[in-house]
């Protein structure tokens, strides 16, 4: 691993009210980036969904990287649980660096000690401190607003997004109904669902704990 090397992290999803909540994690070193910024990498936020899918293949093909994805029917279950937004994402970020520090730690990689860890704020900067701590993780975490200014974490946001997207048109075609992205201009959706398989239905495609849902509902009722 050459010293250069680093893993950058972000997530999607968290303020959609439909579909997964994705994190994904990115290894590049030096020459990986500069390959990323000739490709044109950068926030997934800047990007349209088209290009955000091109370059999160590119970005696979080339980066050890890791990706998980959390589905609404256990996104409910975690957040009912953790009952912090905050550190169910700090648990994800920490999932998806510990799955790629055995990748980067395997034997065959010839890669191994500390690195370092840039990801975007959010919360308490302890919360992701801690998570890693739990999994006996020594990495040099760097926590920063707009961290996505970065390219290795412009990376994983483009990976993240990439995955939400694919998780959303599947979650579509499983309930049948074109579900949207955002949290605005998602009530008739939201109500389309309730009306097809109730609130079981819409625990498995709907992040329940968004105060969409009491619209959603209250909608249902006057109908």
């Amino acid at each position: 691993m050459t010293k250069s090397g680093r893993i950058g992290t972000d997530e999607a999803g968290k303020g959609d009210y439909f579909g997964p909540l994705v994190v994904a994690a990115v290894w590049a070193d030096e020459e990986m980036e500069e390959i990323l910024r000739a490709q044109g990498v950068k926030d997934s936020k800047r990007a349209t969904d088209g290009v955000c899918r091109g370059l999160a293949k590119e970005i696979a093909r080339l980066c050890p990287h890791q990706v998980v994805k959390i589905f609404p029917a256990k996104y409910n279950q975690l957040i009912s649980e953790i009952r912090n937004l905050n550190r169910l994402l700090a648990w994800a970020h920490a999932r998806a660096i510990e799955s790629l520090l055995e990748d980067l730690e395997s034997p065959s990689s010839g890669r191994k000690g500390t690195l370092t860890v840039v990801a975007d704020q959010f919360g308490d900067e302890s919360f992701l401190k801690d998570a890693l701590m739990k999994k006996g993780r020594d990495v040099n975490l760097h926590q920063r607003v707009r961290a996505e200014e970065e390219i290795v974490v412009a990376a994983a946001s483009l990976l993240a997004r990439a995955a939400f997207l694919e998780g959303l048109k599947r979650l579509s075609k499983e309930c049948g109904i074109a579900l949207p992205k955002g949290a605005t201009h998602v009530l008739s959706a939201g109500r389309a669902v309730l009306a097809k398989g109730g609130q079981t239905l819409l625990s498995q495609v709907a992040k329940v704990h968004f105060k969409t849902t009491k619209q959603v509902l209250a909608k249902a009722k006057e109908s």
